[in-house]
């Protein structure tokens, strides 16, 4: 199967290549050309891209749910909507996010993910499942956010083997608060397992951050929402995460959870390379505003804001599209750089950049089209055209 796209302004994540095509063979980028030099009689099916951008897919490594359903519905129905809904706004892969909740919940929504990817790992028909991102219950109950708080437990090793197991190794990433008691067994622990571990929802002192950075953590969950703010004299968290080249920090870009000081703040610091943009979207992202629920809480949409009853933000009903956007028409960002955040540095943060996240030779076939207004046209995985705008 041989699958052209022409006529495209091509994004690289070093610059962004005006009127060329790129030939996917066989599931991977074969080549990427001036739009005169392929010949497209040669070709399967051809795309014409009508002068729109040609990008890698999105990557969306936090996200708990969309158009009325969440992970933690721990269902076929659940993850193949979310799956579909991902498509239409450019994410080709993401991890199915878990969140804080009865240890009997965790377990059954990781079994699920696991037995779906399983089988979509043979349809491959929709956004892939590319792994499973659990967030909680291993957090500080001063920063929980929307986490609820009967279920936070300190780190327990033994109930981490068993989610793993449950999970059948697909867990990508884990986010827990460094500064508890038993946390830096669990990040050699899971780095010995070949698991990403994050910082989250954490009241954590700089030194015990630095600690954890030198023992292996490499992400930062949701930068600056969930976590001790900044002070001269005890940087905390922010400090020791900004300052560090080795840790990956996630943004939600919806205009609600940071100001865009914020956010220019962490690009300066992290630079293009350092930051991933994520949703963290729960299941109102898509639909009308109205009453929700959030790990068994009442979660209230209203202008696009989710929150507790008692205001706390609960996640986001923002989608990966409407991020680069908002980075590159608020922010004033380069779009290409604005891609790379949405593609590359998530599939660096979970070990898969040689096979996704850009454009380039012999990798996967997941591209999208859009236009300037970063609307998604086309959706392709794996060289398989999954969603056409009508």
């Amino acid at each position: 199967m041989k699958l052209l796209i022409k006529n495209a302004n091509v994004i690289t994540p070093w610059e962004v290549l005006k009127e060329h095509s790129v030939l996917i063979e066989n599931d991977k980028i074969k080549k990427i050309e001036e739009n005169d030099n392929l010949d497209e009689n040669c070709c399967n099916k051809v795309i014409d891209a009508k002068g729109n951008y040609l990008s890698p897919g999105f990557i969306d490594i936090h996200n708990h749910g969309n158009f009325g359903y969440d992970t933690m519905d721990a269902s076929f129905e659940a993850l193949d909507s979310m799956a579909n809904f991902h498509l239409k706004n450019g994410v080709t892969g993401f991890l199915a996010t878990t969140m804080t909740d009865s240890y009997e919940k965790i377990e059954r929504a990781l079994k699920n993910t696991a037995n779906y990817i399983d089988v979509q790992n043979r349809e491959k028909g929709s956004s892939q499942v590319l792994g499973i991102y659990l967030e909680g219950p291993y957090f500080s109950e001063e920063k929980k956010g929307a986490q609820p708080l009967e279920y936070i437990k300190n780190p327990n090793i033994n109930e981490l083997g068993n989610f793993i197991d449950a999970s059948r190794g697909h867990i990508k990433i884990v986010s827990i608060a460094p500064e508890l008691e038993g946390s830096f067994e669990i990040i050699s622990y899971l780095k010995s397992n070949n698991i990403n571990i994050a910082v989250g929802h954490t009241n954590s002192t700089f030194s015990k951050a630095k600690e954890a950075i030198d023992k292996g953590v490499t992400i930062t969950t949701h930068l600056f929402n969930g976590m001790r703010g900044f002070s001269h004299r005890e940087p905390g968290i922010l400090g020791a995460v900004l300052i560090d080249d080795r840790v990956l920090c996630e943004i939600i870009c919806d205009g609600i959870h940071l100001h865009t000081a914020a956010i220019k703040l962490a690009v300066k610091m992290k630079g293009t390379k350092g930051i991933i943009l994520i949703s963290d979207a729960m299941r109102a992202a898509g639909l009308e505003d109205g009453e929700y629920t959030l790990g068994g809480q009442k979660v209230f949409v209203k202008n696009n804001e989710a929150k507790l009853f008692d205001g706390t933000l609960a996640g986001s009903t923002l989608t990966l599209n409407k991020a680069v956007y908002n980075m590159v028409h608020k922010l004033n960002l380069p779009l290409k750089d604005a891609v790379v955040m949405a593609s590359l540095n998530p599939a660096k943060a979970v070990g898969l950049s040689d096979q996704k996240g850009s454009i380039e030779i012999g990798k996967d076939g997941d591209l999208i089209i859009f236009d300037e207004k970063i609307n998604v046209s086309t959706a392709i995985v794996n060289g398989k055209i999954l969603y056409l705008k009508d």
